[in-house]
């Protein structure tokens, strides 16, 4: 009867942890939405949708608190538990980086865009999906997907590698460009940390899983 509670909490854990994901990805989405289409009053729903998901990591951190006090959970459960609150830091901290480039966003609103806007949506749809997966393989105990959310990351840096090289380009012809080029370099190195904690997620997993944190996700073993 005790197990059957404890595996109704958990399984609501989880639900929610799902949900903050998915508020985690919209915020994602509409920051770059809004600073492709230069939508002041979409980045401003970012920086509200904030608050929701810093008072989710908060609600989250509280079940899982007193899942371990009350629940006196077997080590495979503590694991899981601890894992969780490893994983919402990492998905609270993306959400800052959302509330950073809508930041931005704002402050670039009335100024021409140094450059055409491909690279760079393309780079924060590889870094949503890499949370979005990374969550999965949490809830599913599916080390095959974290390693492919680990090995996603490559390709994140590869497209913030050839931006920066752009951006330092175009600064360099035009100088009057560097403030704004600037602000995008700052928007990358966001959407770059993006994709770092989607990968500390899914590393989280392997040792929720496996019991082992020796980073095998990250190395491609």
């Amino acid at each position: 009867m005790v197990r059957n509670s404890f595996d109704k909490e958990l399984e609501h854990l989880h639900g929610l942890m799902v949900k903050m994901s998915a508020l985690v990805e919209e915020s994602i989405e509409n920051s770059v939405i809004a600073f492709k289409k230069q939508d002041v009053s979409l980045a401003k729903q970012v920086f509200e949708s904030d608050d929701t998901i810093d008072d989710m990591e908060s609600k989250i951190e509280k079940i899982c608190i007193n899942l371990i006090a009350r629940q006196q959970p077997l080590a495979k459960d503590l694991r899981a538990i601890s894992t969780a609150l490893k994983i919402i830091t990492d998905m609270e901290r993306i959400a800052d980086h959302a509330a950073d480039i809508a930041e931005l966003t704002i402050r670039m609103a009335d100024l021409k865009q140094v450059k055409p806007l491909i690279d760079i949506p393309l780079m924060a749809d590889l870094a949503k999906k890499m949370v979005t997966k990374s969550i999965d393989s949490y809830v599913k105990h599916d080390i095959a997907l974290a390693k492919e959310v680990c090995n996603s990351d490559d390709a994140v840096d590869n497209l913030f590698s050839k931006i920066v090289l752009e951006l330092i380009n175009i600064m360099k012809n035009n100088p009057e460009t560097v403030e704004q080029a600037t602000d995008y370099m700052f928007i990358v190195k966001y959407l770059e940390r993006i994709g770092d904690h989607a990968t500390n997620i899914a590393e989280w997993v392997v040792f929720n899983v496996t019991g082992s944190h020796d980073h095998l996700a990250r190395k491609n073993e």
